[in-house]
């Protein structure tokens, strides 16, 4: 694929990425604060027809409708549009909980050691399953030893499953968020496991170095990945991605990972 066909596919892609040139969790807010204008001016518009009382739970729906619409409407990913419908009703539900200033301060550490940089990466934490890590295993030829990465690789589940099933292959993990990448470089300590984790961004290395790439990313990431392993992949690696495929880009194959679970995609550079 020349160039050219690359640049056009990328473009193409544009009609899918969110209307305002943002990162998502700044649009994300601006949403949420965009959805409290817009009940305030439905409930204006409604009471100057008749004098209607909204309850707080209306209230508080009317916040998740309004700001699923506009994310929507604002092209932002689909597992967004979850996040913005229940927001406000998680934060409802909180707020009815006589809970400890010490358990809102622990779990906002938690969630910052574990999504901190999904704003910049737009890669929320995603962890697959085993039956996942066997079709992958099944995917990779066995008559030559492999140097493979999983990019984002969480708790370190798939990069020792991979390990271990290779036994004379190279198997390696990079994770950005500091908590999943410090349990999963204690876990391989600890279980004895040949594969090997590093604390980073993914966009910071060199392809060329692996056989396989392994990605469970998100759809916001695809059109970026692929530019990066169409020019630094080596002619016959294989690039791996579960569940989202990249926009205009037929994959080389497809392999099922069960009947309730995503598709496996494949593409040989």
């Amino acid at each position: 694929m020349d160039n050219t066909l690359e640049n056009n596919q990328v473009a193409r892609s544009a009609a899918n990425t969110p209307l305002i040139s943002l990162a998502p969790a700044t649009l994300a807010v601006l949403i949420q604060i965009l959805a409290l204008f817009c009940i305030y001016f439905t409930i204006l518009a409604i009471n100057f027809i008749t004098p209607q009382y909204f309850s707080t739970i209306s209230l508080v729906l009317l916040q998740s409708l309004f700001a699923t619409g506009l994310c929507f409407f604002a092209r932002m990913a689909s597992w967004w549009r979850w996040i913005h419908f229940c927001f406000p009703i998680a934060l409802f539900g909180v707020s009815m909980w006589h809970v400890p200033n010490e358990v809102y301060l622990v779990g906002f550490l938690i969630s910052l050691s574990l999504f901190w940089t999904t704003f910049r990466s737009q890669v929320p934490f995603f962890p697959s399953r085993p039956i996942v890590w066997q079709k992958v295993d099944d995917i990779i030829p066995h008559h030559k030893p492999i140097r493979m990465i999983d990019i984002g690789s969480g708790l370190g589940d798939m990069a020792m499953y991979m390990a271990k099933a290779r036994e004379s292959g190279h198997i390696e993990g990079i994770e950005i968020a500091p908590l999943p990448w410090l349990i999963s470089f204690v876990r391989a300590h600890l279980s004895g496991s040949r594969a090997s984790f590093k604390l980073g961004d993914y966009r910071e290395l060199d392809f060329a170095q692996y056989d396989v790439v392994f990605a469970y990313l998100s759809p916001a990431a695809m059109s970026a990945l692929w530019i990066k392993a169409r020019r630094e992949m080596r002619p016959g690696s294989l690039l791996i991605s579960y569940e989202f495929e990249i926009p205009n880009v037929p994959p080389t194959f497809t392999a099922a990972s069960g009947k309730s679970t995503p598709t496996v995609f494949v593409w040989e550079i």
